[in-house]
């Protein structure tokens, strides 16, 4: 299994810095090898996570109003593809798409998610790019009948860059799409704590498994030396920022090696792996107000989560 990194040294550079950081963190992109995006797939369908569920229901109860956001021959953009399950709802009601451009960091899954989606969609042009897009990738130049771009961005995963971070990406979004473009995108919003928390600290221990596998991938691919047994994961809930964060806490005082380097834990020091931002409404408006205008959106009835269509703003 492969996942695409542009530059493997400039990686393994970022890992070290990080890990040297008074906060140690790692890049939350290094979840997603073929294991962690099968362990992904199994968290969406837990009980506690409703984000999936939630998220796919919104879709299925504004199908028709969210399709209507497309005209003939649009570019359909996705980055973080996935297994493309969410996407399957919108491609069953577009018959005139002039292509499909699935992004993903995970090579091998992608390529499977996409010739699945060839079989499916025989008249769709997909034209699937491994890709690490949280850097400058180069995107296909499509010609053949492209009259617009839309960017699907589902999941919350929008929720996993800081706020500076978000908005650097909402602007390559909105330049890739250009005049006329749109983006709809899925973002969890504030809600009770204890909600949020059983959602990342679920009874089956999936996602501790998921948040370790980042540490055995180090292992393997950058000969590191973790040993798995002597972390835990955990998640907590920071008010001021609104945002879920995982961690991996040492359970001993212990050093670990990649490589040449040498990194000391104490027991209780913990290892950032991942934000997930939580918005309000007026947060997300604020955040993507630069680029973007909201026009649509759509909530569950409990307000769980919410889907945006957004237009470019013309400069």
């Amino acid at each position: 299994m492969e996942t695409i990194f542009e530059n493997n040294e400039t990686l393994v550079i970022e890992i070290l810095e990080d890990l040297s950081a008074k906060q140690k963190h790692l890049p939350s992109k290094l979840f997603y090898d073929e294991y962690g995006s099968h362990l992904f797939d199994q968290i969406c369908d837990l009980d506690e996570y409703y984000l999936t569920r939630t998220e796919l229901s919104i879709l299925n109860n504004n199908i028709d109003e969210i399709v209507n956001v497309f005209r003939p021959n649009t570019l359909l953009i996705e980055f973080g593809s996935g297994s493309s399950v969410k996407t399957k709802l919108l491609l069953d009601r577009l018959n005139n798409l002039s292509g499909y451009i699935p992004i993903d960091i995970s090579e091998e899954y992608l390529y499977k998610s996409s010739e699945k989606l060839k079989e499916s969609y025989s008249n769709l042009a997909v034209y699937p790019l491994a890709a690490d897009y949280t850097k400058p990738i180069d995107i296909p130049i499509i010609k053949d009948r492209v009259e617009r771009k839309i960017t699907f961005f589902p999941g919350s995963t929008i929720g996993n860059f800081t706020k500076s971070e978000a908005k650097d990406f909402l602007k390559i979004i909105a330049a890739e799409c250009g005049k006329g473009g749109g983006l709809i995108i899925g973002f969890d919003l504030v809600k009770d704590r204890e909600v949020l928390l059983a959602a990342y600290n679920d009874a089956e221990g999936i996602t501790a498994k998921f948040n370790l596998n980042l540490l055995r991938r180090l292992n393997r691919e950058f000969g590191a030396d973790f040993d798995l047994s002597a972390f835990e994961h955990i998640a907590v809930f920071n008010e001021e920022d609104s945002r879920i964060e995982m961690h991996l806490t040492s359970l001993k005082d212990q050093s670990v090696r990649i490589g040449e380097r040498e990194f000391t834990f104490l027991q209780g020091e913990t290892i950032l792996t991942e934000y997930s931002h939580k918005y309000t409404l007026g947060g997300f408006k604020e955040l993507s107000e630069d680029y973007f205008t909201i026009e649509k959106y759509w909530t569950d009835e409990n307000n769980y989560f919410c889907i945006a269509y957004l237009s470019v703003k013309l400069k």
